[in-house]
């Protein structure tokens, strides 16, 4: 008979495994979107083409587990090299000094696939060997490697949407699964009150089964008092913005986030077209009128949001801001979620790839914050106005990956916060940051104002 010890490492080897292979059937639908000769479409100019994620999910699969931990002898170096990480240059200059070389030619779609067949293999036969001989790696240990890369994974997979998102609809295949759009009436939103209190941001190392270097250690900050929006700011708001005049005014723009506007011209929203007189929203496989997705939640760049905000007389919050109002309640205690500790389910809110597109805010009220902020979590991301930094103590602990957040504590990132309908609930914990930079436009990212 088997000891329970080694049934446990069974259960837990099939978890894994189970996981592996939902993530790997995903990918392939997200790139089954993609029209046959388009994967070296470029939609973003700021990222690598589609082949280049193809590869790029295998090789820092093989790399942080097989090469980094087991040492295994690579069956593909060079691809191990050309595809081991992105682009995130200075959207402003355009300068980028750490990303591998951009090749004078791609390899084939049918190398690339190869490629990523083999390291599925590697990766699965993996699963029966590090948690039986590696506990003296921090990495391998309770499995943190594998829910690093199934991490990875995940993110990246939102970045195949949202590039997806700019591709012409000429270029892409529509899902097996018909988008289901709502259009239903938002509740109106209000001002809620959050008074003066603490917020511990980050996380302690031993109490999440894995983390991100940049979630490391616990900081605990006192908030003054602030009143936060209940909901987050509509395409009708913003509409209203925009129909006024104001978006072009420079007096509620910074200076910076001004001459971008002015360089890339700006007159909207990235989701929305002018077509003569009628406006239209670029969803993902649908072009729709504006009129009918006004209360969905707008999707901006952090400078927009800024503008919006200073319009309203208000700002945006700060990072302690958004964890107080979405994982604290009066009793001073702080939940998993805004709503409680309660797993994330549908009725929680918009995310989890439960849908096609956004959905009125609003529509989840049992996904309300204990003092009634709805939707901090789903529906896009939520943008703060704190640059991302290390919190006290930050140590890049992953020595494979040390500069997964090092590289971006530059000042011109700033965090992110929540989860967008993309986002998978394994990245849905209090502690975990998303960033991006200021200019950047094609984020599923929403926003709510403050007022101190």
């Amino acid at each position: 008979m088997k000891s329970a010890a080694s049934r446990e490492v069974n259960e837990i080897r099939a978890q894994y495994e189970a996981r592996f292979l939902s993530a790997w059937a995903r990918r392939e639908e997200l790139f089954r979107l993609i029209r046959d000769g388009h994967l070296l479409g470029k939609p973003i100019v700021w990222r690598h083409p589609f082949l280049f994620y193809l590869g790029h999910l295998p090789a820092f699969s093989w790399n942080q587990i097989c090469g980094s931990i087991l040492k295994w002898e690579s069956f593909n170096p060079c691809f191990d090299e050309l595809f081991c990480r992105g682009i995130d240059p200075d959207v402003d200059t355009g300068e980028c000094h750490w990303h591998p070389e951009v090749p004078d030619e791609w390899p084939t779609v049918r190398q690339t696939k190869a490629y990523r067949d083999r390291v599925r293999g590697a990766i699965l036969e993996s699963l029966d060997v590090v948690p039986r001989g590696f506990s003296n790696n921090i990495m391998a240990q309770g499995g943190r490697v594998f829910d690093m890369v199934l991490e990875h994974e995940y993110m990246h997979q939102e970045t195949l949407l949202y590039m997806l998102q700019e591709l012409p609809m000429e270029q892409k295949n529509r899902p097996a699964q018909e988008p289901r759009y709502a259009f239903h009436s938002a509740p109106a939103s209000r001002s809620i009150h959050i008074p003066a209190g603490k917020a511990c941001l980050g996380a302690r190392f031993n109490e999440i089964n894995f983390g991100w270097d940049n979630e490391f250690f616990t900081v605990t900050v006192d908030v003054p008092a602030f009143d936060i929006d209940s909901l987050p700011v509509t395409n009708g708001e913003f509409f209203e913005f925009v129909e006024s005049g104001s978006y072009d005014e420079e007096r509620f723009w910074l200076p910076a986030d001004w001459k971008w506007k002015q360089l890339e011209n700006k007159r909207h929203p990235n989701c929305w077209l002018k077509r003569d007189d009628e406006w239209v929203y670029r969803a993902m496989f649908d072009h729709l009128p504006l009129s009918k997705v006004m209360d969905w939640p707008v999707y901006v760049s952090l400078a927009e949001g800024r503008a919006f905000a200073r319009w309203r007389g208000k700002r945006l919050p700060s990072e302690a801001e958004f964890h107080r109002a979405a994982f604290y309640g009066s009793d001073g205690r702080e939940s998993s979620y805004p709503w409680g500790e309660a797993a994330p389910t549908p009725r929680h809110g918009n995310f989890d790839f439960a849908s096609w597109s956004p959905m009125p805010v609003g529509s989840h009220p049992a996904g309300a914050s204990r003092w009634g902020v709805a939707e901090l979590v789903g529906n896009g991301w939520e943008l703060t106005d704190t640059p991302f930094a290390p919190f006290p103590g930050f140590v890049p602990y992953i020595s494979s990956y040390p500069d997964y957040s090092k590289d971006f504590f530059d000042g011109k990132h700033f965090v992110v916060k929540g989860a967008s309908w993309a986002t998978a609930v394994e990245l849905m914990r209090p502690s975990f940051r998303n960033w991006y930079q200021v200019h950047y436009s094609y984020v599923f990212a929403k926003f709510r104002c403050v007022s101190s």
